[in-house]
């Protein structure tokens, strides 16, 4: 792919009515994406099923919900979760008395990790493992998919899987160097990259990530095929990142990224499975959301400074006094004698800095971090958070649930007639869309 292909106007259609179905290929946990997929599903009376990632036990085996906790779930959901184990990735994985890979990694130290070197035949076992167990559990939840999905309906079929960062002690401080470090805590992401250690959390990111959309497609392919048969029409629809159209030098909007984001490739992954399906006539969509914080990205720290120019969309795209009130309610979240024009000169700076610029190459994504990068980054980032009033409370906060709140409508009825395998959401779309919800 050369360029983004952004959505630019609103969608209007509307395939999904009462008694449709709208699946949700991922557990539902805390704050993120998939609430506003949710939210329009429930609107158009769509009947709402669920799947888990299952728990662990003691021995870290995986296990269904228990009835606690399977009540918990589908009172979070908001309707029926199918209690079979979908766990991804296969840190944990491993044939009948050998080591995980989670095993083979736990003797790195922060001294060794970077000369350390796997057994990558047993690597391979163990994926094979993990990939024949997911399988095996996606065909049992299409079993009783089936039977809950009647002739001649429509089903939304949302994935929201992704991760696949190994539990290993080590990894918890190298990712504070990578993606907090300034000066001598520095680290390049690079270094984790080119290790062992990085090999296979890419290899991770690819199973839990991306290869989970293929399994979703293929193994749902006998109930796609009967209610195509019946009259029906079955979409899919993921959630990807490639970086976001915001508003930079003026009134521009123009393509840029968060640096280094170790699950790039996981996610250009993603967007070929996408293609793929489309090329054989099934209408599956990347959509490539705006960077927001959530439970997961905030470790990323600076992920959130593309945020704060969705301010200025919505001004542009015609916000009026709706506009002018999200302004005002992030005024109210920053120490006395700040302002949010200060705020948002700081914004313009950093993206106008020869550093930023470097990182605008779409061709290049994803590019690996640098000194330069993360003192520019990172230094930004603690200056404005410092800007605030608490720490909990943040201007960020406020546009991550904007953003969430377009998306939801946007990836919902575009999916009804969808223009392609892979669409940007963007800074303009977003504010456009919440602009006409408010006005």
């Amino acid at each position: 792919m050369v360029s983004p292909v952004s959505l630019r106007d609103i969608p209007k259609g509307n395939i999904f009515r009462k008694n449709d179905v709208f699946v949700l290929f991922g557990e539902l946990f805390g704050r993120g994406y998939a609430n506003g997929l949710i939210n329009e599903a429930r609107k158009a009376g769509m009947t709402i099923i669920g799947v888990t990632v299952g728990r662990r036990d003691e021995n870290n085996q995986l296990r269904p919900l228990n009835a606690e906790e399977l009540a918990q779930a589908e009172a979070n959901l908001g309707g029926r979760i199918i209690n079979v184990p979908l766990m991804a990735g296969f840190d944990l994985d491993a044939p009948a008395g050998e080591p995980t890979p989670t095993d083979l990694l736990a003797d790195m130290t922060l001294k060794s990790w970077q000369d350390d070197k796997l057994d990558w035949k047993q690597i391979e076992r163990c994926r094979e493992v993990g990939v024949k167990r997911f399988k095996d559990s996606v065909a049992k939840v299409m079993a009783e998919l089936d039977r809950m999905i009647p002739d001649g309906s429509n089903a939304f079929f949302a994935h929201t899987m992704a991760g696949g960062i190994p539990k290993v002690k080590v990894f918890l401080a190298i990712a504070n160097r990578i993606y907090k470090g300034r000066g001598e805590r520095f680290m390049s992401s690079s270094a984790l990259l080119d290790s062992d250690l990085g090999k296979l959390i890419l290899m991770n990111f690819d199973e839990v990530t991306a290869n989970t959309f293929q399994h979703l497609i293929e193994g749902s392919a006998a109930i796609r095929a009967r209610l195509e048969k019946t009259g029906g029409q079955v979409r899919y629809t993921a959630y990807g990142y490639h970086g976001t159209e915001i508003i930079i030098d003026g009134g521009k909007y123009e393509w840029q990224t968060y640096t280094s984001y170790t699950q790039g490739k996981a996610k250009m992954r993603l967007e070929r499975i996408a293609e793929e399906a489309w090329k054989q006539g099934i209408k599956a969509t990347v959509y490539n959301c705006p960077e927001i914080r959530t439970n997961s990205s905030d470790i990323f720290v600076g992920v959130e400074l593309s945020l704060f120019p969705l301010l200025k969309a919505l001004k542009k795209e015609q916000g009026g006094a709706w506009a002018e009130s999200q302004w005002q309610a992030c005024r109210d979240v920053l120490q006395e004698g700040q302002t949010l024009e200060s705020l948002l000169q700081k914004i313009d700076a950093y993206n106008a800095s020869d550093v930023m610029k470097r990182f605008r190459d779409f061709a290049a994504w994803p590019m690996a971090n640098s000194a330069e990068l993360a003192e520019v980054m990172i230094g930004t980032s603690e200056e404005i958070t410092k800007m605030h009033k608490s720490r909990d409370a943040l201007v960020t906060d406020i546009l991550s649930s904007l953003v969430l709140e377009g998306t939801g409508p946007l990836m919902f009825h575009e999916s009804s007639n969808p223009a392609g395998p892979v669409l940007w959401l963007n800074h303009d779309i977003i504010a456009k869309q919440l602009n006409l919800m408010h006005n």
